[in-house]
């Protein structure tokens, strides 16, 4: 069993669980999401959208600190991030 898989099985909010918490930030992806490829930010108040191929922020914003650390750590883990988005979204 893959490790996503694994992760919808433990997560009890199976339709968007927490892949990653950076200085407070969740990392969360859906399955069965629409393109573009992308992951969602949740921090305190604040929520995003942010592209996997262009890190680009494409709805919502994070404080520009954690902006900063989120967009350097997913450039760095932009393969995973990949990953874990084709594993729940084959079909896209």
């Amino acid at each position: 069993m893959n490790v996503v898989l694994l992760l919808l099985q433990l997560n009890t909010d199976k339709a968007m669980p927490t892949f990653f918490t950076i200085e407070g930030v969740k990392i969360q992806l859906f399955y069965k999401d629409h393109a573009p490829p992308h992951f969602h930010t949740k921090f305190a108040e604040h929520k995003s959208i942010i592209r996997i191929d262009s890190l680009e922020i494409i709805e919502g914003s994070l404080p520009k600190n954690k902006k900063k650390l989120i967009l350097e750590w997913a450039k760095e883990n932009k393969g995973t991030l990949e990953e874990i988005w084709n594993d729940l979204n084959p079909k896209l």
